[in-house]
């Protein structure tokens, strides 16, 4: 065999490997505010 095929295989091989291979998991959170960030604006009246 020629050195370009035996590259080709062995690159080959290493991509199943890998794509065969068990994800690990990742550990997501969600950081919750209390006080809210911003206010909605109250209608007071026209003039106050």
């Amino acid at each position: 065999m020629s050195k370009s095929i035996k590259l080709l295989a062995a690159f080959g091989l290493i991509a199943a490997v890998a794509a065969c291979a068990k994800e690990q998991q990742v550990e997501e959170f969600v950081v919750v505010d209390p006080e809210p960030i911003s206010q909605e604006p109250v209608f007071t009246g026209k003039y106050k």
